[in-house]
């Protein structure tokens, strides 16, 4: 297994990637990392530099082609398992980080801490991985096996954005914060203890305008789990 970190998990966000590895170690998974890890092209795509991206995308080819490649980012996992095959023909073998987590629950090689569960925790659904790619189930049951899940009245195909992808945050900041804020005042209704998301693009937005803690999936796992 190849374990593709990422832009923002590489470089801003070392707590998700250091928090994933971790969790492999425990579970006995053989993997690698690139010390060259190029960009999957994502926020290109997004803001409409279609030529670059597909440089990226070459680049990439014949490091990623062969290999099944976990991601940590809704957006990475969007790109390598969509937008290679519709711009390159490329078809990668992709999973998630939800759903390899919710099949190492299922096969009993992580487990939760010998305690009852106390925390409420409320999901963000990314915009990529739910409604782009449908994922809405996995995180859901990864964070159930650890703690109760407090819904917000937007969730699933219906969620409200983090108002970080897309290029928004870089190119309209305070658009990115208000809608970040609104989303952070969706999820204190909900009266849970914490936001879980699984991207490290929501995670910063949402954590640097919420009162609440933000913890991404991994990282809320390896909290929870026994070592």
């Amino acid at each position: 297994m190849l374990y593709f970190r990422g832009c923002t998990a590489r470089e801003r966000m070392n707590s998700i990637s250091d928090a994933v590895e971790a969790i492999l170690k425990i579970a006995n998974i053989d993997y690698e990392i690139l010390d060259n890890e190029e960009c999957c092209g994502s926020v290109l795509l997004r803001t409409g530099f279609v030529d670059e991206a597909k440089e990226e995308i070459q680049k990439n080819t014949d490091k990623l082609n062969h290999q099944k490649v976990l991601t940590s980012c809704a957006g990475c996992y969007k790109t390598l398992s969509q937008d290679y095959k519709e711009l390159a023909n490329i078809n990668l073998d992709v999973i998630h980080i939800s759903q390899l987590l919710e099949q190492l629950i299922a096969e009993n090689k992580i487990t939760p801490k010998k305690s009852e569960k106390s925390k409420k925790v409320t999901y963000h659904d990314p915009c990529h991985l739910g409604r782009h790619s449908e994922e809405y189930d996995a995180p859901r049951h990864v964070i159930s096996y650890f703690a109760d899940i407090e819904e917000m009245e937007n969730i699933k195909e219906n969620a409200k954005c983090c108002g970080s992808g897309g290029g928004v945050k870089s190119a309209y900041p305070e658009i990115a914060k208000s809608i970040a804020k609104f989303r952070g005042e969706e999820a204190n209704k909900t009266n849970a203890d914490m936001i879980v998301t699984s991207c490290p693009f929501c995670k910063l937005n949402l954590s640097e305008n919420s009162s609440l803690d933000v913890l991404d999936l991994s990282e809320f796992v390896m909290e929870n789990i026994e070592k």
